[in-house]
């Protein structure tokens, strides 16, 4: 199950304009409706794009249909977990720049460094604080290469 298109905050499509100027585009996947809706609500506040999907295949179907730029994912739900959806992602993605965060319960070290080997930017522990969520944005915007501006006709 997953929602229509991205849901806008601010209206833009986002076609050829550079990360820094619209709003990102983020994916929310997790298989507990509750905890995926209210990660969305967050950041829609934060004045972001939404999508939401309640497991891996609608995420992978999503993905295929739009490429997101951020991906939150929850790691443990049934059939794809978080860490092969990441993944297959990213396979998906190519070389465009994604950023993913692991959104999830486990804090351990060895779930920290399996996020890490399966590719994930930021490992958040739910519940994840707004202002996490809102430096990773941040980070991902500072590193991500910008186009360069056209020369006036």
């Amino acid at each position: 199950m997953l929602s229509s298109d991205f849901a806008t905050s601010g209206g833009s499509t986002g076609v050829g304009v550079s990360l820094a100027a619209r709003p990102l585009r983020v994916l929310v996947v997790d298989d507990l409706p509750d905890a995926a809706d209210s990660l969305a609500e967050v950041v829609r506040l934060l004045g972001h794009e939404v999508r939401v999907c309640y497991d891996g295949a609608s995420a992978l179907a999503a993905v295929q249909a739009e490429l997101p730029d951020v991906c939150l994912l929850d790691l443990t739900m049934p059939g794809i977990d978080g860490l092969e959806l990441a993944g297959r992602i990213r396979g998906q993605s190519g070389r465009r720049p994604m950023l993913l965060v692991a959104t999830t319960a486990l804090g351990a070290l060895e779930d920290r460094t399996a996020t890490a080997l399966a590719g994930f930017h930021f490992h958040l522990v739910k519940p994840v604080p707004m202002e996490a969520l809102q430096a990773a944005f941040e980070r991902f915007r500072a590193v991500t290469p910008r186009p360069l501006p056209l020369p006036p006709e």
